[in-house]
């Protein structure tokens, strides 16, 4: 219930309030935003399964996004921030798919 109040006060707050990201993190948020999914996916993966941690979630949740960003940065500073960003949305995205055919797996018997 609160995930749920706090999803809906977050939607209402960006709605109203039109946040904007600076100009040098925009090239991290796409990296960020699927790296927070990945957590999701995997949160929602472990609920079904019967071994959701919460403290787990955070931290994963956090790290991904954090791991995600320094990959990103230092491909950035060595001229091949491109090529890693790609390969972090492939990596993230294989989790993604994974956790999803899971999660569809245990909700459809199927």
């Amino acid at each position: 219930m609160i995930a749920a109040i706090g999803l809906i006060v977050g939607i209402v707050l960006g709605v109203l309030l039109h946040p904007s990201v600076p100009a040098p993190l925009q090239p991290y948020l796409p990296i960020a935003v699927v790296a927070a999914l990945d957590a999701v996916f995997g949160g929602i993966r472990a609920r079904l399964d019967g071994i959701f941690d919460d403290k787990v979630f955070v931290v994963s949740f956090v790290s991904n996004v954090l791991v995600a960003a320094v990959i990103v940065y230092l491909g950035d500073k060595l001229g091949v921030g491109g090529q890693l960003s790609t390969g972090v949305v492939v990596v993230l995205g294989i989790r993604i798919f994974g956790n999803a055919a899971a999660i569809r797996r245990h909700l459809f018997r199927a």
